[in-house]
């Protein structure tokens, strides 16, 4: 059942990244402005925004695999739209149900990954959930680039394909997990019986690290949403080098999840690890904006975004540790910060990039390296 869980996210993010190499295409196939590109990013955050904390008590109340099966009908729903679509407003539409897909498919997959899966084993899991969507969105860029020379259109429908075929393999294979049957459950007291959204929400162990999540996706997202552009900008490179930084980094990070996060947080911890990544990545973020040899922003970039895909899993390993009766809304929760930083991040760091180009840089850096000190607080008061 895992292995069928952990497809499910492998082929959502595959079909994410299907779409990825045609989107310059589209703009310039329907004469699209960069203002309308970049609101089909932030409306498919809004979207999962609003939707996760609510996806995620339903499949605390009504079954995790309702939700995911729901997820998966509407992310192949949105896909084929956004193939068909021939005006921005049903582009809109299709990004809005992709976002509410979004919503009810990461929530309620980690938190059938806890259903399964003991404390002891959940670090190790948590890794694997992680490399999926690595996985995904590693291979499908590259699928969809082949598949675009068949009409610019293709890659949506055949992102809308793998996900119909989950949907149908999730419908009929996907088993519930009764809750006699659930293992590995939290040990927080606190935390044990089922609460409301609200409830989890203002829980001493967990608003203070929501509070961190938003800051430092905010952060993460300051420096990815626009690095292929200052990477260009600043330093020259061409699509090309960007996509083998990219393809690269998202391999070292896919072997170290795949290999050695569970050893890791097995030796330090989640909230150590998450500590690490956050001074780390603010350390060589600040080394990229201050130095001209390419070598050191290749090396230093490989460094940051290795720290990235090793803190989401910490997250959501440490989250699902501590979250008892409650996994669907923690892990909504934690989709809902994410995607507050998300939205906001891309936004500042284009506004900064236009007044300079390097201080976007900077003020990533400063964030995470503030979301570090922040994380130590918070390690002190729930420990």
């Amino acid at each position: 059942m895992l292995l069928l869980a952990y497809a499910n996210l492998f082929l959502v993010f595959l079909g994410v990244g299907l779409v990825i190499p045609v989107l310059p295409l589209l703009k310039e196939e329907m004469h699209l402005s960069g203002t309308t590109m970049g609101l089909m990013v932030s409306i498919f955050a809004f979207a999962q925004l609003i939707v996760s904390p609510f996806a995620g008590h339903a499949s605390d109340k009504w079954g995790r695999k309702r939700m995911i099966v729901l997820g998966l009908g509407l992310f192949s729903i949105s896909e084929f739209l956004f193939g068909w679509a021939q005006s921005v407003s049903w582009f809109y539409v299709s990004r809005l149900i992709g976002g509410a897909s979004a919503a009810c498919i990461m929530p309620s997959v980690t938190a059938y990954v806890a259903d399964l899966t003991t404390l002891k084993e959940r670090s190790k899991a948590m890794g694997y959930v992680s490399a999926a969507i690595s996985g995904g969105f590693i291979i499908g860029p590259g699928i969809g680039g082949l598949l675009a020379v068949f009409g610019t259109r293709t890659p949506f429908f055949a992102a809308g394909v793998v996900a119909f075929i989950g949907f149908c393999f999730t419908s009929l294979f996907l088993k519930e997990v009764p809750k006699s049957e659930q293992v590995g459950r939290a040990i927080e007291a606190n935390s044990s019986e089922k609460q409301s959204i609200f409830s989890v929400l203002f829980h001493p162990l967990f608003f203070g690290f929501f509070i961190v999540i938003l800051i430092s996706s905010f952060g993460l997202q300051a420096f990815e949403s626009i690095y292929s552009i200052m990477a260009s900008w600043n330093f020259g490179f061409t699509t090309a080098d960007i996509s083998l930084i990219i393809m690269f980094s998202g391999g070292f990070a896919l072997i170290a999840q795949l290999f050695f996060f569970h050893r890791i947080v097995e030796k330090i911890g989640e909230i150590r690890l998450i500590q690490w990544t956050f001074f780390i990545s603010a350390l060589f973020i600040i080394v990229i904006s201050m130095t001209n040899q390419h070598w050191l922003v290749v090396l230093a970039t490989f460094i940051v975004f290795l720290a990235f895909d090793l803190f989401r899993p910490a997250v959501t390993s440490y989250l699902s540790h501590h979250a008892g009766e409650n996994q669907g809304v923690v892990n909504g929760l934690n989709s809902t910060f994410t995607s507050i930083g998300n939205i906001l991040g891309p936004i500042v760091a284009g506004a900064l990039f236009d007044m300079n180009p390097v201080s976007p840089y900077y003020v990533a850096g400063i964030i995470l390296f503030i979301t570090g000190l922040l994380s130590l607080k918070l390690q002190k008061r729930n420990y």
